[in-house]
């Protein structure tokens, strides 16, 4: 299959869906490839919401406490439905599988195990661990330092298993606080919009579970890195220590580096650049 005609398949991140491409794909119509957006286990249409945050009156202690229903989902499920909906949409051929944020980590564990079926593993910001590690490690590095998402979170992800946003506050600075981390070069009224679509409970497994990577699996693919210079929720100098990582377990197959002035969702901010980055792939 030639790289003009590869699929592209899209996995988003931790709290969005698959309603986050949309822009994007229908920028890549002139590159008239097959496209195809899917939400990522726990989340989007595969998500559960916690009973808590439409509980009234608001019992804030509920929020806190109330184990997650997604606290079963970790990197095994996510990547094995992200599988399955490689081989669908890919009809057993390789597909070029760009994967935002934390999807990076569950493009990282399938390219693993069916390395034979990604043309091209596109990080966009995305968690990209080294073998053996897990991708909670990262966020507390110096390198992160700055970043916007944890002091949001609620609730102790050990109790509820979960990384909690509470999307149904109206205090304005915590508003702004989640507009800042992921959205800070997005058009207000869209960046509001997207708040609305996001779900609250990020499964906290997935941050914990490793993967072990070989050099004839994961390390065999050719790559690419989309830096974020602006991106408040994985800080850059964080994205370069993923990419020197990789580049250190795999110097025979280095990885691309491309950088948007963006924010943490160029997806929204920069469509049409992502687009060309993506589009002009393998």
């Amino acid at each position: 299959m030639s790289p003009s005609s590869t699929p592209i398949l899209f996995l988003h991140g931790s709290w969005h869906g698959a309603w986050c491409w949309s822009e994007v794909i229908a920028h890549l119509a002139p590159y008239e490839r097959p496209t195809l957006a899917v939400d990522m286990a726990g989340h989007g249409l595969r998500a559960r919401r916690p009973e808590c945050l439409t509980m009234r009156p608001f019992d804030p202690q509920a929020l806190a406490t109330e184990v997650s229903p997604v606290a079963d989902v970790g990197l095994d499920q996510a990547a094995d439905l992200l599988v399955s909906q490689i081989r669908r949409f890919g009809r057993g051929g390789p597909v070029t599988v760009v994967a935002h944020s934390m999807g990076g980590a569950v493009l990282t564990r399938a390219a693993q195990q069916v390395p034979e079926l990604v043309a091209h593993a596109v990080y966009l910001a995305g968690v990209m661990p080294a073998s053996g590690n897990a991708a909670d490690r990262y966020f507390l590095l110096p390198e992160n330092a700055g970043a916007l998402v944890l002091s949001a979170l609620r609730g102790d992800p050990e109790v509820i298993g979960a990384l909690r946003l509470d999307l149904a506050s109206n205090d304005p600075a915590y508003r702004q606080q989640l507009r800042d981390a992921f959205y800070g070069d997005v058009d207000p009224a869209v960046a509001d919009a997207a708040l609305g679509l996001l779900t609250p409970d990020a499964p906290v497994r997935m941050m914990i579970d490793t993967t072990q990577l070989t050099r004839d699996g994961w390390g065999s693919i050719p790559r690419t890195y989309v830096v974020c210079s602006r991106d408040m929720a994985i800080r850059p100098a964080l994205q370069q220590v993923f990419i020197a990582e990789a580049d250190a377990a795999s110097p025979e197959n280095p990885t691309s580096v491309v950088t948007l002035d963006s924010s943490h969702a160029p997806f929204l901010s920069m469509p049409s650049e992502v687009a060309r980055v993506v589009g002009k792939l393998g």
